[in-house]
């Protein structure tokens, strides 16, 4: 990947951030997106332009305003020249009990998980197309198997999925389209699984044991670096869980 352009999105921490420490690493220049997490971007620009000076730069953008998407995407091509790749990793996870369900959780969840990444892609795909580039999308095993609880995240998750395969139909031949589907890979924040239900979730891994972000990087890495002809595709990173999930 050395002197291609990535833009990723929610890259100042957790999954984004070994994202662009991989693509980084394989000699990449990064834009790091991030919302509110400033501090965390400036921390990880400067450790990869102490690496290899002028390699990465961030931007602060809403990914839920539109118009947001279009200047975050001509910001990355002034700064580099180009862009070569997408990784829409950005997302909003928080549970969604059927009957509680509000106008804001849809607008967060859809417009987190499905909105963005669409105009996002749609921003990005004519300076993708003229360097034959790619785009990943970071979805999830509970888009084929939905998660009790998670009804609307499970949704627009599977919604992501279907929306990988058309961009992938839509954008051929010059632009590749694929996803990575994390399992139990890193919990969230919030407290949504207690420990006993941690472990249940890692016990019905094949592997039995929980992946790591640095898991979902290399998925990353490959998609864009290593799969010219791979398009229109969903990769499992999951440990075996989703070939059995209860």
């Amino acid at each position: 990947m050395f002197g291609k352009t990535v833009l990723v999105t929610g890259a100042a921490q957790r999954v984004g951030r070994a994202i662009v420490r991989e693509l980084h690493a394989c000699g990449a220049n990064i834009v790091v997106h991030y919302r509110n997490s400033a501090s965390a971007a400036e921390a990880a620009i400067v450790e990869m332009n102490a690496a290899r000076p002028g390699s990465a730069a961030g931007f602060q953008a809403e990914l839920q305003d539109i118009e947001a998407l279009s200047i975050l995407v001509e910001k990355t091509v002034d700064c580099f020249g180009g862009l070569d790749a997408l990784v829409n990793n950005a997302s909003s996870f928080f549970p969604t009990p059927v009957g509680v369900i509000g106008q804001d959780d849809w607008e967060n969840l859809v417009g987190g998980n499905l909105k963005a990444p669409l105009f996002l892609t749609q921003a990005a795909a004519p300076h993708l197309k003229a360097r034959r580039g790619a785009v990943v999308n970071i979805t999830d095993i509970h888009a084929e198997r939905p998660l009790k609880g998670f009804s609307l995240y499970s949704a627009t998750k599977a919604a992501l999925v279907g929306l990988t395969r058309a961009l992938a139909l839509d954008l051929a031949p010059e632009i590749r389209v694929n996803a990575v589907s994390p399992g139990p890979v890193l919990w969230p924040n919030d407290d949504f699984f207690d420990e006993a239900e941690r472990k249940r979730i890692v016990a019905g891994t094949l592997l039995k044991r929980a992946g790591c972000p640095e898991d979902i990087a290399r998925a990353v890495r490959f998609l864009l670096n290593d799969a010219p002809y791979i398009t229109g595709q969903v990769i499992n990173v999951d440990g075996g869980r989703s070939i059995h999930m209860e």
